[in-house]
């Protein structure tokens, strides 16, 4: 079997990998060296992947590796990155808290076992903040993760360890989760592809909360084609989702291959919720125009999303009371304040704020969905400002606009959350400090494989961001 040298392999995309390992030019273990080798070259200075199980993962290979290579599922043995949010069984998993700092999970979530049915190589958990809460990676079990292109910068958050072993290429695929931003966040401060899919399009679980509609899993990776891969890998339903949607009758990947442009799509400086650091403002109009070379209309507008932040407020204060309120009475006084402020801040809702809350979602989602009789996408920043420092624990204003609480700067893709539709942010160019900023493309509901085909043609149009890097300061 010829050997192909692990820079080659690194820099390769998964959908080349994938070819790769079909034509059997490569073996999965082949994959695991690389991934250890670079680990060891870069992840002391980035810490995006504090926990890694290769013992585990070998042992997944050598079973994958006695069926034939057409039976081995979407992946084929491509190895996988985990949020530390999420179970695998026998590896460690923490939460980013002091609570589970040793915990060791003797089952997997169902995603997990999806992903693994689909050929997917677990070797490594992400970093996270503890229990997801903040766009900045950091937790007193593991420490900050750093942002590759500017080690003193933050890689936000809360999927901020996948996003940082994307860009610094230990890792071809990392699954996330967002509820108010956390998959598309990391992806613009890294500049990589990270996909909020519909709701419940993933099944996970088993969970405390599983009716719950803010916080959705999905995947992460280098580019558009790669992430509907990854996408194709997780979908489906399972008995402990409840909601949870029947896998699509084309695969992710096919349809994004298709790069079928949209007809007219609404460009949005602030979605009417937000300031915009004027540069990031002007680097993502630049790009959504860039739609124009394909045919597209591009106009600018957007729906009454005025009240998504409020709604959001309150809908995110309940999930945490019924989520972390449990364990806050259990282990008084061993939760970071943000995270109690939150669990106290949905304590003290009365029926009618969260009645309000609900009432106005289903306006806001109606008003999107006349929108979207008009126009196919919805595009805006991702972030509201590059990569802040890492002694920062959040963008506390914006434009000469102070914010109230550490959520208050994550409105423009907090507001898409509630709205139900998929939501995608696409690298789209660098600041004049050389840091990526990402573009937010939101699609209707149900209807991702059209969001990353549309994604896949801009992706095709804008300038290449040259990820893997090596971590690097300025």
């Amino acid at each position: 079997m010829p050997r192909y040298p692990d820079e080659q392999l690194i820099h390769a995309s998964a959908c080349e990998i994938r070819e790769l390992l079909l034509k059997k030019e490569i073996s999965a273990h082949d994959l695991l060296d690389a991934l250890e080798n670079r680990i060891a070259l870069v992840d002391n200075k980035v810490n995006a992947l504090p926990t890694l199980c290769f013992e585990r993962a070998r042992t997944t290979v050598n079973e994958l590796e006695k069926k034939p290579v057409t039976e081995r599922g979407i992946l084929g043995g491509i190895p996988v990155a985990i949020k530390d949010l999420t179970a695998v069984k026998g590896v460690r998993t923490t939460y980013g808290s002091p609570i589970f700092a040793d915990e060791i999970p003797d089952h997997s979530d169902v995603l997990v076992e999806t992903m693994e049915k689909n050929g997917a190589v677990i070797y490594a958990k992400s970093n996270t903040p503890e229990f997801g809460a903040g766009a900045h990676t950091f937790n007193p079990v593991f420490g900050t993760t750093c942002n590759p292109w500017d080690l003193t910068k933050s890689a936000a958050g809360s999927s901020g360890g996948a996003a940082a072993a994307l860009a610094s290429g230990t890792a071809w695929l990392a699954h996330g989760s967002d509820m108010g931003g956390s998959l598309r966040n990391p992806a613009s401060f890294c500049g990589v592809v990270g996909l909020r899919p519909s709701l419940h399009l993933v099944a996970s679980g088993p969970s405390p909360t599983p009716f719950q509609t803010l916080s959705m899993q999905g995947p992460m990776a280098r580019n558009v084609e790669d992430t509907a891969l990854l996408l194709d890998a997780m979908v489906g339903s399972h008995p402990t989702s409840p909601l949870a949607l029947d896998a699509p009758g084309e695969r992710f990947l096919a349809t994004s291959r298709k790069k079928t442009p949209p007809k007219k799509i609404a460009f949005s400086p602030d979605l009417g919720v937000s300031p915009v650091d004027p540069e990031i403002l002007d680097i993502c109009k630049t790009a959504a125009l860039h739609f124009q070379e394909a045919g597209v209309i591009v106009e600018e507008s957007c729906p009454d999303l005025s009240e998504a932040p409020e709604v959001f407020r309150r809908l995110r204060g309940l999930d945490f009371l019924v989520g972390l309120g449990p364990l806050q009475e259990e282990h008084p006084g061993k939760l970071k304040e943000d995270i109690i402020l939150n669990i106290e801040y949905g304590r003290n809702l009365s029926a009618e704020d969260i009645a309000w809350a609900e009432r106005k979602r289903g306006e806001i989602y109606h008003r999107m969905q006349s929108f979207f009789g008009e126009y196919d996408l919805l595009l805006c920043p991702a972030t509201i400002v590059p990569p802040f420092p890492i002694e920062q624990r959040y963008v506390s204003e914006c434009a000469g606009q102070k914010f109230e609480s550490y959520i208050d700067w994550l409105a423009l893709v907090s507001s898409i959350t509630i709205t139900a539709s998929p939501a995608l942010s696409l690298p789209c160019g660098f600041t004049s400090a050389g840091l990526p900023v990402g573009l937010q493309l939101v699609g209707r509901p149900r209807a991702d494989a059209e969001l990353l085909s549309a994604a896949n043609l801009l992706e095709e149009i804008l300038p290449k961001t040259p990820t893997p890097i090596l971590p690097k300061t300025f």
